[in-house]
């Protein structure tokens, strides 16, 4: 096993990482911004190194910083965990060309995966179902109405390098093509450098489910079920949960084994996830994208196997079979994700400050994720995630209820926080009948 581990990460994911290496006897090492210096994740990490100012380009994503702090701490490997560095191919290439363990897929997977025309086109290949859209990036305006006209509108309008919801805008015409298309192509170039533009059919009433997959050392690729994921604002995620309501066992199977293939058709190692739209109507799912890493939402998926995601991303990393057996997973109750963010609860603005009040809530089937504690200050220089509330139940009625108890007992005073949001949610009528789409967060408003 590894025996001394960088956290090229922040917040709740570096200070869950860091939890699974200690308990493992890893040396954890974190690495933080000037802004972050007093967080939990620094605190516990068993060495932290000061890699820049809040500014994430010259922290978190400095990749010549974080390599000297690996350096000079004698890190043996490095856990990107997500967002910042973690889908960045050359990272993973220069991490491993300096002789260090990279926690992660290979960096060819993740530039397979990192262009989602390039993405969608193998998965075609493989055999994967692909919604209706162009092969080859809409160049200019005029090609991408000739694309829309051949596929049909509505159509989605996204961002080829992009990724997390972000570089999307949906077009119910030929005129609001027009309109989103040269707005999506600037987003594109200023925020991913590239401007490249894909057109692909928008389905107005459509479920967001992904597979969880791990590619293991032996080569194997193996899918540790679905979890829905449709309660979204501005394709953003807020809620996951684990088995999907809308998946039949029959459904299941076909998802898991286009899952599985999609892992196989880039040769893909450790943890990562196939998302997918599904068609409640008539049961279709198409292949959306592959999030080569660690998702935020993956405790749903730990909770209903067994599994520590994060050590089993360490066993593939050291060359290590996993802890379970692949051929007997099996999935037990329900898990429910609700991620607590630092935003107004109506209309989902950023909302920073100290934190003055923070109690996180105990009992049966309750699990939080927190990168903060009383006294700490949420900054505006990153994303607003506070803490990830999960809990489990026998069942999901069970769960639901043991959600709405646990957001009761969440006292959060300081900045704007969404716990009243999951408040109503959890009392939605669409919600609880498990009858939901993504379009459920703006019938709320």
């Amino acid at each position: 096993m590894i025996e001394s581990l960088l956290v090229a990460n922040r917040g709740e994911i570096a200070r869950r990482i860091i939890r699974t290496a200690k308990r493992l006897g890893i040396r954890a090492i974190a690495v933080h911004s000037e802004a972050d210096a007093d967080l939990p994740f620094v605190v516990e990490a068993d060495e932290a190194v000061c890699v820049g100012p809040a500014n994430p380009a010259l922290s978190y994503r400095n990749v010549e910083a974080i390599l000297a702090a690996a350096e000079s701490t004698g890190a043996q490997a490095i856990h990107p965990g997500y967002g910042f560095l973690s889908e960045n191919a050359d990272f993973a290439r220069t991490v491993q060309a300096r002789g260090l363990v990279w926690v992660g897929p290979g960096a060819d997977a993740i530039t397979a995966m990192g262009d989602k025309i390039n993405a969608r086109n193998l998965m075609a290949a493989a055999g994967v179902p692909v919604a209706p859209g162009t092969t080859e990036p809409a160049t200019d305006l005029d090609a991408a109405v000739a694309a829309a006209t051949e596929i049909g509108y509505p159509v989605m309008v996204k961002a080829a390098a992009g990724g997390g919801g972000m570089g999307m805008a949906v077009a119910a015409d030929e005129a609001a093509l027009r309109t989103e298309y040269d707005k999506v192509r600037a987003f594109a170039e200023r925020m991913f450098g590239d401007g490249s533009v894909l057109i692909e059919r928008y389905f107005p009433r459509v479920r967001h489910v992904e597979v969880q997959i791990l590619g293991l050392a032996d080569g194997r690729v193996v899918a540790l079920g679905e979890r829905e994921c449709s309660v979204q604002r501005r394709n953003q995620k807020l809620v996951e949960e684990s088995p999907s309501p809308a998946v039949s066992p029959e459904l299941r199977a076909r998802f898991l084994a286009a899952a599985v293939r999609a892992g196989e058709a880039v040769g893909y190692r450790n943890a990562g996830t196939v998302e997918c739209l599904l068609d409640p109507a008539t049961q279709e799912f198409f292949f959306l994208e592959m999030n080569t890493r660690l998702q935020v939402e993956h405790p749903v998926t730990e909770l209903v196997y067994g599994v520590d995601l994060v050590e089993e991303q360490l066993r593939v990393a050291a060359g290590l079979p996993p802890t379970f057996d692949p051929d007997a997973l099996t999935p037990r109750g329900h898990a429910i994700e609700l991620r607590i963010n630092a935003e107004d609860p109506k209309r989902f603005l950023p909302g920073p400050g100290v934190i003055g009040t923070w109690v996180e809530p105990t009992g049966e089937g309750v699990r939080v994720d927190s990168g903060y504690v009383a006294g700490n200050t949420v900054t505006p220089f990153y994303d607003s995630l506070l803490a990830k509330l999960v809990v489990t139940g026998a069942d999901r009625a069970e769960a639901i209820e043991r959600a709405r108890t646990a957001v009761a007992g969440f006292a959060v005073a300081g900045p704007k926080n969404n716990l009243p949001f999951f408040a109503e949610l959890l009392t939605n009528g669409d919600f609880v009948s498990g009858d939901y789409d993504t379009g459920i967060v703006g019938r709320m408003r």
